[in-house]
């Protein structure tokens, strides 16, 4: 690899990860707190499974950006390809920000969905360019797809008339106890239930 192809390469690597910062600025607080309490779709992953994704994807997007970039801005399409990317770049942080750092999931979803366009723009700009480049953003733009569902089930379940009982949504999520075994949440305020032999 010439070293220019390096610099260019990690470069983009390095832009898209920074995206991934951001969003891991506003996302880590709210995940075990406010989105650990909300209502999800039975499809809904664990929480662990979301950081490797991001990961994985944001690379695959930097190798995609830098697979056109080196073709020069100068050559046909190529700025106009790269100019998509950085929008659908932008796109995804601020979903981040209007999800959890504003907890506006309506908002969020309205910006999915507008992020779903901008990323399908983006792979038939790139598509013009660097066949390899485009099919790399492929895993993405599905699972953008997937995340509009997640969101949309979420503030479905939101507009959920409240059980008269004053019962709430709980999450899945499970407290290990000294003996090996687990308990989840109950209660208003989704506390965890107590071991055995604890009261």
């Amino acid at each position: 690899m010439k070293k220019n192809d390096a610099l260019s390469l990690g470069g983009a690597v390095v832009i898209t990860i920074c995206t991934g910062l951001i969003g891991a600025y506003f996302s880590a607080p709210a995940i075990p707190t406010w989105y650990a309490a909300l209502a999800k779709s039975p499809l809904n992953p664990p929480g662990w499974v979301f950081g490797p994704v991001w990961t994985i994807l944001f690379l695959l997007m930097g190798i995609s950006l830098h697979l056109v970039w080196r073709n020069g801005l100068k050559r046909d399409g190529v700025k106009t390809a790269v100019e998509f990317f950085f929008v659908q770049l932008l796109l995804n942080a601020l979903w981040s920000i209007f999800f959890f750092g504003m907890q506006n999931v309506l908002l969020a979803y309205f910006e999915v969905v507008l992020m779903w366009f901008a990323v399908l723009a983006t792979i038939s700009a790139f598509y013009r360019v660097s066949r390899p480049a485009a099919w790399l953003l492929v895993p993405y733009f599905f699972w953008i797809s997937f995340a509009a569902y997640l969101n949309f089930e979420v503030w479905n379940l939101m507009d959920t008339p409240k059980q008269p009982t004053g019962i709430v949504n709980c999450s899945m999520e499970a407290k290990l106890c000294p003996d090996g075994s687990a308990v989840g949440r109950i209660g208003p305020q989704c506390q965890f239930a107590p071991c055995p032999g604890q009261r």
